[in-house]
């Protein structure tokens, strides 16, 4: 049954969030437009319980695969992230639960002993960061769904490379789970899959990628590659707004995603583009999966985000500039 569990993921995925967003239920749970939201209407945010139930349901077929330092921080995230859709929960609570869990990873996956303290330290900050970058991305129709079947999907092929079935049958089955998401998703969004999504699925990028790496299916630089669309935007965003002294859990509409809406693209425009840069990531993290490091490879795409921010900050510079009278 193993083989069977991406497409069961994505089923119970598909099935399960469409039955919630035509309830009460999904209709009592609902993204209020705020100074940060890119949408005009409230969108049930109940798309993570379908989401994440189509992940375990797919995992449960292949239970012997998984390791309790991925399952256990996972399903803790969920439950907190799940918690603050609902009712909501202070940033200090939230961010106490991530730093849980990034320690539950590193602790379990013996990174502590193989790696030193100082790695372990750096390697749980950058879980942390990841963990949260990948929501603060989760502001466009389609977006983060998108990245998640790509990410898991390139994570899946390069696990298979390498000769370790398993590994890759536990990242297409969250790979799965995200194309049935996008169903309900993908521009116009009819749900969205809010924190109880977003956050496990930026831990699972971060904790896969540590796990990937240690079992050596893949260098250390192959996941920053992978889910390098998310991470260059999130990071430089970040970097732009701590230089002028404002503060990361401030809501803001300064992600260059988010600049592309407001300049008029829409957000099937803006998932569209998004989605062939991941699938351009993705393609050359795999050509180049043998290289210890590859220097050309990753010269070219810092030139090519490079130029794609240059682009977007040039263009919503303009859009502000009043017209001459």
């Amino acid at each position: 049954m193993t083989h069977y569990s991406p497409l069961i993921s994505a089923f119970v995925c598909l099935v399960l969030t469409t039955i919630i967003l035509h309830s009460k239920f999904g209709n009592e749970i609902q993204d209020i437009p705020n100074e940060r939201s890119l949408h005009e209407t409230p969108i049930p945010r109940i798309g993570g319980i379908g989401l994440m139930a189509g992940i375990l349901t797919g995992w449960a077929w292949m239970f012997y695969s998984l390791t309790w330092w991925l399952v256990l921080p996972v399903v803790l995230l969920f439950v907190v992230s799940l918690i603050d859709d609902i009712k909501g929960l202070p940033v200090s609570k939230r961010l106490s639960a991530h730093m849980v869990a990034a320690a539950i990873l590193i602790v379990g996956s013996g990174a502590l002993p193989q790696h030193g303290i100082v790695v372990a330290a750096i390697l749980l900050l950058l879980v942390v960061w990841v963990t949260n970058l990948y929501n603060f991305m989760d502001g466009s129709d389609g977006l983060a769904g998108g990245m998640a079947l790509s990410g898991f999907t390139i994570y899946g092929v390069a696990a298979l490379m390498y000769g370790n079935e398993a590994l890759a049958m536990i990242n297409f089955t969250i790979g799965a789970a995200a194309l049935g998401f996008l169903y309900n998703n993908f521009p116009p969004a009819k749900v969205f899959m809010g924190d109880a999504g977003s956050i496990p699925l930026g831990f699972l990028a971060a904790a896969i990628g540590l796990w990937g790496w240690q079992l050596g299916c893949w260098p250390a630089w192959f996941p920053f590659l992978v889910f390098s669309p998310f991470i260059v935007d999130a990071s430089v965003t970040l970097v732009k707004r701590t230089i002028r002294g404002l503060k990361a859990s401030e809501a803001h509409r300064e992600h260059y995603y988010q600049r592309l809406l407001q300049l008029g693209w829409g957000h099937r425009n803006v998932a569209l583009f998004e989605y062939v840069l991941m699938c351009a990531v993705g393609i050359t993290a795999i050509l180049a999966l043998h290289d210890s490091f590859p220097w050309q490879t990753f010269l070219v795409w810092c030139a090519i985000f490079s130029l794609l921010l240059l682009l977007v900050d040039i263009a919503w510079k303009k859009s502000r500039q009043k017209p001459h009278a």
